[in-house]
């Protein structure tokens, strides 16, 4: 009898964990709801290529462009800070444009003054296989990495994203992470074997997310953070800031390598 009672207590404190969890889960308060009062700059949308097939197709996913943009640019933030308090890159006025040409996207402006393009022929070839979902996600995967080079933050002390490879490999490591923390890529299938974190890109960016994942969860906010607070910046000298002196950037890339299954561990060497 008493052993009945034990399992039956046991099993009523099992699911009241598990109702809890399931409530803190769904309390958990979304990026739209925390990020909705922020002002994310005026967004102004242009069309200049509206004949193209690109910007057809592009339309017909997105129909409210301005709405699309804004509600991935409080993704981005939250991805990127821990809340509007913060010492945020302040965003007047975005200009996101459509246009006929090569390429894909690209940011430019500062001070506050944005630009972006996207690239409407790039759009007609990512419907090469009439699959308006696979353009959809590749959209929203360029605006994730566009948008975090607006809102983030810079390396101070050493240079300019032209004149140091440290600085550019942390800008668009830290583009290609918010992209993967926010189902950007493809998993797996997208990340990039082997190479080094100063690649930038998704190189730096997996791993930057697969330290979120395993060291702090909030790696990322941290990291962005540590370009005000270690200078002159330094990807060891933020490691050792987010993570504890303990820890040296080398190292860990090589225990990710290891862990990805993309180099041997020692023992098997």
């Amino acid at each position: 009898m008493k052993k009945s009672l034990l399992i039956a207590f046991a099993i009523f404190l099992a699911a009241l964990t598990a109702c809890r969890s399931t409530a803190t889960k769904s309390d958990a308060p979304t990026a739209e709801e925390v990020w909705k009062d922020y002002f994310v700059g005026n967004i102004i949308f242009k069309d200049e290529a509206p004949e193209s097939e690109g910007s057809r197709i592009y339309h017909s996913i997105i129909p409210d462009a301005e709405a699309y943009i804004a509600r991935q640019a409080r993704e981005v933030l939250n991805t990127l800070y821990f809340s509007p308090n913060d010492s945020i890159t302040p965003v007047n006025n975005l200009y996101y444009t459509l246009k006929d040409s090569e390429g894909i996207s690209a940011k430019g402006g500062s001070n506050g003054e944005i630009y972006i393009f996207y690239s409407t022929r790039h759009v007609e070839k990512s419907f090469i296989e009439q699959d308006t979902a696979k353009v959809d996600f590749e959209t929203r995967g360029v605006l994730l990495h566009e948008l975090t080079h607006a809102y983030q933050l810079e390396p101070q002390g050493i240079g300019t994203y032209g004149t140091n490879k440290v600085f550019w490999a942390f800008i668009e490591g830290m583009a290609d992470a918010v992209r993967v923390a926010n189902g950007g890529f493809h998993g797996e299938e997208d990340r990039p074997k082997g190479g080094n974190y100063m690649n930038g890109y998704r190189h730096a960016g997996y791993f930057f997310v697969w330290l979120r994942d395993n060291k702090d969860a909030d790696f990322l906010r941290k990291f962005n953070l540590s370009t005000l607070e270690v200078i002159p910046w330094s990807f060891d000298g933020a490691i050792k800031h987010v993570l504890g002196e303990e820890y040296n950037i080398d190292d860990l890339w090589q225990e990710y390598q290891i862990a990805m299954g993309d180099i041997p561990t020692p023992a098997q060497q």
